[in-house]
């Protein structure tokens, strides 16, 4: 069951990442405009966070340091969420719910951490 837990969790990162940086950049540029952010900055600010999703979904694909993985992944979705709530605290009404998702998101990984560490408690 965790495997197919990794599984959803690392293409969820992989497919955010990878549109972000090809498909919806746009977006990006729109909600970092709003906060000032604008020309090579917000380029750069994009990629990078496009590629830190990719990887941290290769990550938990690749299954290394799991318990690390799950904490870093709580601290990008809380961090993501929090800059959000600043620069658009209107996608908190968001009818696809871009913020309120996270809240699942965590509880999950958060519930796959408690596994990893009863598993290398017991081990």
């Amino acid at each position: 069951m965790n495997m197919i837990a990794r599984v959803s969790l690392a293409i969820l990162w992989v497919f955010t990442g990878i549109t972000s940086e090809f498909f919806a950049k746009d977006i990006g540029f729109e909600i970092l405009s709003s906060a000032g952010i604008s020309g090579q900055l917000a380029s750069v600010l994009i990629s990078l966070g496009s590629l830190a999703d990719v990887l941290v979904g290769l990550w938990v694909l690749f299954g290394v340091k799991l318990g690390l993985c799950y904490l870093v992944q709580m601290v990008l979705i809380v961090g993501y969420s929090i800059l959000l709530s600043f620069i658009a605290p209107d996608f908190w009404l968001h009818p696809f719910g871009p913020i309120t998702k996270n809240i699942p998101i965590l509880v999950f990984i958060y519930y796959l951490y408690q596994e990893q560490r009863i598993k290398t408690n017991d081990a």
